[in-house]
Parts: C-alpha cells; structure tokens; sequence
C-alpha cells in the first residue's frame, strides 16, 4: 500500500467529497469548508476545509455563527496536515476545546493477517433492530465508563434510514454483552469505516477485538471495498498495526 496515495484518496473521497450518513442529514458548502449538517442529537461537524492564514478565522467565526444559530454543538474535525498550520491555535482561540487525538489508521482489505478465534461460549452477533442496538449500547458503557445514548440514537437511525450501509454488531458472552462496534460503508468510494470495538475490562486480551475486525473486513471484502479505515485511539493502534493497518495522519475533535 502506497500511503501517501491511500491519504490522497482518502482524503478526497471521505473528507472533500463525503456523502451523509443517513437522508435526514445533509452535507452543505461554505467557502473553503464542507459542514456535515444534521439535528441536535445528531453529529454536526466541520469535516474538511481548504483555509489559509488569510481565510481561516473567518471561516472559524462563520461556522461558529451557523451552528449557533442551529442551538447545536460541533465538532471541527481537524487532520494534521490542514492547512494553515496554525490552524488548532486558531481554533482554541475561538473557543473550541481539543479532545484526545486519534490516529488515522488505513488497511488494503486485501493484505490483512486476521483471525476470528473467540472464546468458548462467545460469539459475535449483527444488531438489526431495537433489542440489539439495546445490548450493543450497553457493551458500550461497560467499555468506556460513558453514558451510550448517542450510540443508541445514531444507530437506530441509521438502521431505519440506511440499513443496506450500516453494519452493527455486539459481542454476546453467554447473556452478556461484552463488546460492540459498527461498520459503515460508503457507496461510491474504496472504503469502509470501522467504529467502536470497545470491551468491557474483564474481556480484553482474548481476542475479541481482533475478531470484530476480521468479521468486518470479511463483509467489506465481499461489497468490494478495497480499504478499511479506523480512528484508532492509543489503546487499539497497537492490534491495528499487528493486523496490518499502518498509520497515515493524526485527527483531532475540536468541540464547540
């Protein structure tokens, strides 16, 4: 895989040209900005923009007016190779607080080293409707100590508005659900985006993770998706690079 390629592409297809994830948000233009535009409960963000020192606390100001105007908070996803780069000081001077950054993680579906080995008595299910999104939600708390919610929301819509683009799983331990995460495929382009993955303490270490990722991997391979892209925080990159995902960008959350 040629990474500076793979970051050109994915850069055009999944920032400059993305497409929303369900019909009732949108995607709108705004100078050298694209904004993706969607209720309050849903996820509202700046997700690419062509600024420089010139234009950019303009561009700053005017998302800041519009999603004030909306009652609704953002994000401004923000790439280290944007551009100006001064571009994070900017945005802190505006306001906006920094969450934790990730790394941007891409694999050719192709030359992944997966295995799928689960413990005895567990296994990994698709979430289709109201009672899995239920469990998969909960495997979410216990994972990360947060109120699921917005996990809850974002999923029962996407499957009553893209279900064909939406692929959501929960792993089951016996009764117990241990671990959950989602892919999301985007027609059109070469990847799909996986999200979540996240097991409960007690869980970790025996190869649940890894099996969520070659289930999905399995289910891209066969739509034709070439790439797999993750966010991945510090505690996964380490399992990523084992299985084949090398690094292209760090992505910061700016929040306003």
């Amino acid at each position: 895989m040629k990474h500076d390629e793979v970051l050109a592409l994915f850069d055009r297809q999944m920032r400059r040209d993305s497409q929303t994830d369900t019909p009732a948000t949108r995607m709108e233009r705004d100078g050298g900005v694209l904004r993706h535009v969607g209720g309050e409960k849903d996820w509202n963000a700046v997700v690419w923009s062509d600024l420089d020192e010139d234009t950019a606390d303009a561009a700053i100001a005017a998302q800041v007016r519009f999603f004030g105007g909306l009652g609704v908070e953002f994000e401004w996803k923000h790439y280290s190779y944007d551009r100006p780069a001064d571009l994070p000081a900017r945005l802190l001077a505006a306001g906006f607080t920094a969450e934790e950054p990730e790394t941007l993680m891409v694999a050719a579906v192709a030359d992944l080293r997966l295995s799928s080995d689960l413990p005895i008595g567990v296994r990994v299910e698709r979430v289709t409707d109201a009672a899995g999104v239920e469990l998969m939600a909960r495997a979410s708390e216990r994972a990360f100590g947060e109120n699921a919610d917005w996990l809850r929301h974002r999923v029962m819509k996407q499957l009553a508005e893209d279900p064909d683009n939406t692929y959501p799983f929960v792993v089951m331990a016996g009764d117990e659900p241990v671990s959950g995460a989602r892919m999301d495929v985007y027609p059109g382009t070469d990847f799909a985006g996986l999200w979540g993955g996240g097991t409960a303490p007690e869980w970790r270490g025996r190869g649940i993770y890894r099996a969520l990722v070659a289930e999905r991997a399995r289910i891209a391979a066969g739509l034709g998706y070439r790439y797999l892209q993750v966010d991945a925080t510090d505690q996964s990159r380490p399992i990523l690079e084992r299985l084949g995902f090398a690094a292209l960008s760090t992505t910061t959350p700016y929040l306003k």
